[in-house]
C-alpha cells in the first residue's frame, strides 16, 4: 500500500491523492520514489483512461520541495520521471487533470503544469518562489509556465516568486476552470466525466498531437508528422466504432484499442 499518496479507482479514472498534510502535502525523494510506481501502473494499465492529481486536506495541493527534510540531511533530488513522479514524464499520453485545492508553491505549482488541465479552488495560491530560497523552477516550471502563458507575464511570476490567486491564474490562462472552495475534485470529476465520454484512443493521438506538435516550429511541419498515437488510433477498433455508433444513433461502445 502507498504510504505518502492515496490511490483509488473509479471505473476508467484513477484519483491520486498526495497524502502528506502535515506538511502540506511537501514530496521527499521517497515520495517521489512512490508516485514514479504509481503513474508507472496508470501509464500501463489499459483499464485505466484518464486520471485525477489532488491534495490530502483543504490547505495544499502540495507545498512543494520538502525543505525541511532536506535540510535534514535527507537524500536530495528527485526520480527520472520528475517530481512526484510525473514531471519528466514527457510520453504520457492519457491525460492528467490537477484538482488544486490550497497552495501549489514550486514543485507543487509544477505538478499542476504537468497535468493537462488545471482546476483550481477559490482558495488556490501558485507561486514558483525558489529564487526566494537559492533554488529555480528546474522540475519544468521555468519552460512550461512561459510556454503556457507568454514570456513576459511568466518572468513577472518566476522573478519575483509572487503568489497568484485562483482567479488571476485563470485571467493569465494557466487555469482551466475555477471551482468553489472544497470543490476542485468534485469539478475535475465532471471534466473527466465529458474526457471519459470519448474515445481513449482519440484522446491520446490528441494529447500526443497537440503535445509534441509544440516542439515543431511551424504548424505545416507539425501537421505532416506520423504520431504513434494516431497510428494506433487509425489501426484501432474505435476508429471503426466511433462512425457506426453516430450513423446507428447510439452511445459508442470504446474498446481503447
Amino acid at each position: 500500500m502507498p504510504e505518502f499518496c492515496k490511490v483509488e479507482r473509479e471505473g476508467p479514472l484513477t484519483i491520486v491523492t498526495l497524502n502528506r498534510p502535515e506538511v502540506m502535502n511537501a514530496l521527499h525523494y521517497p515520495a517521489h520514489l512512490e508516485l514514479e510506481k504509481v503513474w508507472n501502473d496508470f501509464d500501463a494499465d489499459p483499464e485505466q483512461w484518464v486520471a485525477i492529481v489532488t491534495g490530502a486536506g483543504p490547505r495544499a495541493f502540495s507545498a512543494g520541495n520538502d525543505l525541511k527534510f532536506q535540510a535534514g540531511g535527507g537524500k536530495r533530488g528527485f526520480v527520472a520521471s520528475g517530481f512526484a513522479g510525473l514531471t519528466s514524464r514527457h510520453n504520457l499520453t492519457k491525460p492528467i487533470i490537477a484538482a488544486v485545492n490550497g497552495v501549489a508553491m514550486g514543485g507543487g505549482f509544477e505538478i499542476a503544469l504537468a497535468c493537462d488541465i488545471i482546476i483550481a479552488a477559490a482558495n488556490a495560491k501558485f507561486a514558483l518562489p525558489e529564487p526566494k530560497v537559492g533554488l529555480a523552477a528546474l522540475a519544468g516550471g521555468v519552460h512550461r509556465l512561459p510556454r503556457t502563458i507568454g514570456l513576459k507575464r511568466a518572468m513577472g511570476m518566476m522573478l519575483t516568486g509572487r503568489h497568484v490567486s485562483a482567479q488571476e491564474g485563470y485571467e493569465l490562462g494557466f487555469v482551466t476552470a475555477l471551482a468553489p472552495e472544497g470543490e476542485a475534485v468534485t469539478e475535475a470529476r465532471k471534466w473527466a466525466a465529458q474526457i471519459l465520454e470519448c474515445s481513449p484512443m482519440s484522446i491520446r493521438a490528441t494529447k500526443q498531437s497537440a503535445m509534441q506538435g509544440l516542439a515543431i516550429a511551424d504548424v505545416a511541419t507539425a501537421y505532416k508528422v506520423d504520431y504513434d498515437a494516431v497510428i494506433r488510433m487509425r489501426n484501432s477498433q474505435d476508429f471503426i466504432e466511433g462512425p457506426k455508433a453516430f450513423s446507428e444513433k447510439r452511445k459508442p461502445n470504446w474498446k481503447s484499442e
